[in-house]
């Protein structure tokens, strides 16, 4: 094998989730040539990762520009994370010899190196973590067991920008500093609409609050800040948000409360305390094992639903997941590192 493909997840969160798998095939494959085929967002999640020599960008609307550029790589291998039959026929009209990934949507014909998914005594899928179900498409090639450390790098640029973003917000003036990730791209049913309230009452003790966002949350970022009345509470909103910026932000935090959504990851990788906040979609899918995290989520008889709308219109899963409870997780895990951080000194 001379080049490796890899198609990376389409989503940010996924793709820190597969990267014990890459850096596994990495030290695995050391003489062979890797190149991630992915979309604009993912590569610059993994900017600065030392395990890819190449990227291929994977617009959605481009296929075949996608596929001249797979011709051109000449890869001898691919791995499939995502499931998709595109990238299975990608890989095959691209001239791959082996080809290893989940026997789903009707592609079984196309793989070398099956992996199957997980039943439960329904013939249903079972939930089970992707951060495994990655690993198992790479150990089908022989990899060892990759593990469960996500990890990630920042450049220098996005460093650079979040220490200034950091002096102008005046978050150096505290010893510690709680960010929080309001957003998510899988929809509507997984916001929190208590971050106000909990930023609020993280300030109130002492704490500094930066509220994360993307460009399409700049205003629920400016909202929750102003609705949070209090002075030590900011949002990122006047940055130039990027990939990047946020992953170099977290970096710096004390404390990520987050959704289940992307940045959640990010605080893993870079072994930052983490409370996630789960509504209509299963724990089991994203456990990634971190020892840092807290993960919350309120048992009702209509969900985990895995719908994007609540289809019941209440949202009880999230709106009755009380600040209280988020700001007592919050707070056991900054005495915990605190105690730590005092221990090691």
């Amino acid at each position: 094998m001379r080049t490796l493909a890899l198609f990376l997840p389409n989503w940010i969160g996924d793709a820190v989730m597969a990267t014990p798998a890459i850096r596994a095939a990495r030290e695995y494959f050391r003489n062979v040539r890797i190149v991630a085929v992915c979309k604009p967002a993912v590569a610059d999640t993994l900017a600065a990762a030392p395990w890819i020599d190449s990227v291929i960008s994977m617009p959605k609307s481009r296929i075949f520009t996608t596929l001249r550029s797979l011709n051109a790589a000449r890869i001898d291998a691919a791995v499939l994370f995502p499931n998709s039959l595109r990238s299975a026929l990608l890989a095959k009209l691209a001239g791959a010899r082996t080809i290893a990934g989940f026997a789903r949507s009707g592609r079984d014909a196309l793989l070398t190196h099956r992996v199957y998914p997980l039943r439960d005594t329904h013939g249903a899928y079972k939930p089970t973590p992707i951060i495994d179900d990655y690993n198992r498409i790479v150990r089908r090639l022989g990899v060892p067991d990759p593990g469960h450390r996500l990890e990630l790098f920042t450049t220098t640029p996005d460093d650079e920008a979040a220490a200034r973003f950091w002096q102008q917000a005046r978050l150096d003036r505290f010893t510690s500093v709680v960010g929080l990730n309001t957003g998510g791209a899988f929809g509507a049913s997984k916001r929190w609409p208590h971050f106000a309230e909990l930023a609020n009452a993280l300030a109130r003790r002492g704490h500094g609050v930066v509220v994360l966002c993307g460009p399409a949350e700049r205003e629920e970022a400016i909202r929750i800040a102003a609705e949070a009345r209090h002075p030590n509470v900011v949002s990122l909103s006047s940055a130039a948000v990027s990939v990047g910026l946020s992953k170099a932000i977290v970096r710096r935090l004390s404390l990520l409360v987050s959704t289940d959504s992307g940045p959640r990851h990010f605080a893993h990788a870079f072994n930052v305390p983490v409370v996630a906040l789960f509504g209509p979609t299963h724990i089991e899918w994203t456990e990634t094992f971190f020892d840092k995290a807290i993960l919350l989520q309120q048992k009702l008889p209509c969900g985990p639903c895995q719908q994007r709308i609540c289809p019941l219109t209440h949202h009880d899963c999230m709106t009755k997941l009380t600040a209280t409870a988020v700001l007592a997780a919050a707070l056991q895990l900054l005495s915990q590192s605190t105690a730590e951080a005092r221990s090691a000194g």
